[in-house]
């Protein structure tokens, strides 16, 4: 019975709209974590993945190529090859319905699905990450790093400073552009890129983007506005050209440059000015020799009849650009986009490598164990009673912090502030820190005494004000009294300070 295409057509529009009510229910949930955050776009993606499977089943029953649906509506309506029988066809049905039951007696009860997709919202989705990745936070670009700083279009930087040009490849030079190396660089980036983005934003449509990034770049391409690229093939005056670019750095011997074919040798020797003439051997000798050798200090022998050595015409020849050249400015393009979107991402990325270069090792593998505790943590229940017998202070995610942490960090020592209010401060750092924070400088204030670092350490009142009257005394002994130190020298060479001259002055005696 419930074979029936018919009954398929039901079962699938039901099974649509229930997963559309899970996609309203589980979205209106906030997530807590950046994990649940993960859990549930990739929930929300394989519900609405399966929608459009449902859909798409839907549409082919609709269709009716084969017309099955026509025939059994027709059925329905106890039309046969012999005529109109409602009653006939009404007790056909009844007999297949009867015999169903029979076959299949737990089907006569009403079965509860709502249990079973209430499921699919407790979910947690497999997702890799690397441990540099840090469940999506980070992005882990050391192995593209590597290529980038021993390739010949980048340069040796550090891995930081990678992190911020990585996403600009408009600022490379364009001739170190047109090589295969640097083509399988950007395919590299480009699919780590997409791979990532595909999973820490699941919902994102990144063919959509795709497609409306390649309409703006052919736009732009065709009135030669692509950044980094901007007027292709017409510098120098010459027209673009069209030959195919042979990246001689790939081939250690002229033996190995064969490997390309006769006909493109030919095209790369004819865009030298060299001749093309030769077995392919010999055309590949001939062009192996501009691998290490100028073209101005070739043998004029092996320039072809009419053209000119590079040094008689005057100018250099303009850089050979590819047919792949259009390729590369759009692997540019998108990888420029997937930045763009993945920017708040790249900023942490870079704020988490400064901060682990500042930490000693003792700091990293503490930092290591606590994101190792919190992953456990996070996977309990949220209305679980928290557990906190030695009364550990809590984290930031509302639980106790581990007990080793609590030791490290010495927060079991109480430090109090008079100045503060009689404020008290757990462990050393938080007591050190607060020097320097609001609560204390406004103390210092009511006191009418500068904070300056003369005043660490010094948390008492009275000490205070003690230390700030012997500071104002050694001030005033030490300090510049212009009148009586200041001196002047008159006509005869006499000396005098500053007041009494000033006075001999006035009455005329100078």
């Amino acid at each position: 019975m419930s074979s029936t295409l018919l009954e398929v057509t039901r079962a699938s529009h039901e099974e649509a709209e229930r997963l559309e009510r899970l996609v309203v229910k589980d979205l209106q949930t906030e997530p807590l974590t950046n994990k649940d955050r993960l859990y549930q776009s990739h929930r929300v993606r394989n519900m609405i993945e399966q929608i459009i499977d449902t859909t798409h089943k839907l549409v082919d029953i609709y269709e009716d190529k084969d017309g099955a649906r026509k025939d059994e509506i027709a059925a329905l309506g106890g039309q046969t090859a012999t005529g109109t029988n409602v009653f006939s066809a009404f007790y056909d049905r009844l007999k297949e319905i009867r015999e169903y039951h029979r076959r299949h007696p737990a089907a006569r009860g009403i079965i509860d699905t709502s249990d079973e997709y209430e499921q699919l919202l407790k979910e947690e989705p497999q997702i890799e990450f690397s441990g540099e990745e840090g469940s999506g936070r980070y992005l882990d670009l050391h192995e593209l790093f590597n290529e980038y700083i021993n390739s010949k279009f980048g340069e040796p930087i550090e891995y930081t400073a990678y992190l911020d040009v990585f996403s600009q490849p408009q600022k490379i030079p364009r001739k170190a552009k047109s090589t295969r190396q640097y083509q399988e660089y950007l395919q590299k980036l480009l699919e780590y890129l997409v791979y990532f983005f595909e999973r820490t934003e699941p919902l994102q449509d990144l063919d959509r983007i795709f497609s409306k990034v390649a309409s703006e770049f052919e736009d732009e391409w065709t009135m030669g506005k692509v950044e980094g690229w901007e007027n292709n093939g017409q510098e120098n005056g010459s027209a673009p050209e069209n030959h195919t670019v042979i990246d001689l750095d790939y081939y250690s011997s002229a033996e190995e440059l064969m490997v390309v074919g006769p006909e493109k040798l030919k095209e790369a020797l004819g865009a030298l000015g060299l001749k093309t003439g030769g077995t392919i051997q010999q055309r590949a000798e001939r062009l192996f020799l501009t691998k290490n050798t100028p073209l101005e200090k070739l043998d004029r022998k092996h320039f072809a009849k009419g053209s000119r050595k590079p040094e008689q015409n005057g100018v250099v020849p303009a850089p050979q650009v590819g047919n792949d050249v259009k390729e590369i400015a759009l692997l540019e393009a998108k990888i420029r986009k997937l930045c763009d979107l993945l920017d708040e991402t790249i900023v942490r990325t870079r704020e988490n490598v400064e901060k682990k270069q500042a930490l000693t090792y003792e700091e990293m593998e503490a930092e290591r164990e606590e994101d190792d505790v919190q992953a456990e943590s996070e996977s309990d229940e949220d209305d679980q009673q928290i557990y906190n017998p030695l009364k550990l202070p809590m984290g930031w995610d509302g639980k106790p912090i581990p007990y080793w942490l609590y030791k490290l960090h010495g927060l079991g020592q109480e430090f109090k502030c008079e100045i503060c209010g009689n404020h008290s401060y757990w462990g050393r750092r938080a007591y050190e820190r607060h020097f320097k924070e609001w609560r204390h400088q406004h103390g210092m204030r009511c006191l009418g005494i500068p904070n300056t670092k003369n005043f660490n350490e010094i948390t008492s009142i009275e000490e205070a004000k003690l230390l700030w009257e012997r500071i104002q005394e050694r001030q005033g002994v030490n300090k510049w009294r212009p009148d009586l130190e200041e001196e002047y020298e008159d006509q005869e060479g006499n000396i005098y300070n500053k007041k009494t001259y000033t006075d001999l002055q006035r009455q005329g005696l100078i």
